[in-house]
């Protein structure tokens, strides 16, 4: 029975470590998008088609 609980331990573990590296990654390709988009916002002048 203690190896079923170490189990579950572990797999919860992984699972709010991989939660909060996705909730990064997401923030941080957000923060990218935002930045990129004023940029072009910017220079949308420059841009010619």
């Amino acid at each position: 029975m203690e190896r079923v609980y170490k189990t579950m331990k572990s797999v919860g573990i992984t699972n709010l470590v991989l939660g909060i590296c996705v909730i990064i990654a997401g923030c941080a390709s957000g923060a990218l998008i935002i930045t990129n988009g004023a940029r072009l916002l910017h220079r949308k002048k420059e841009i010619l088609f």
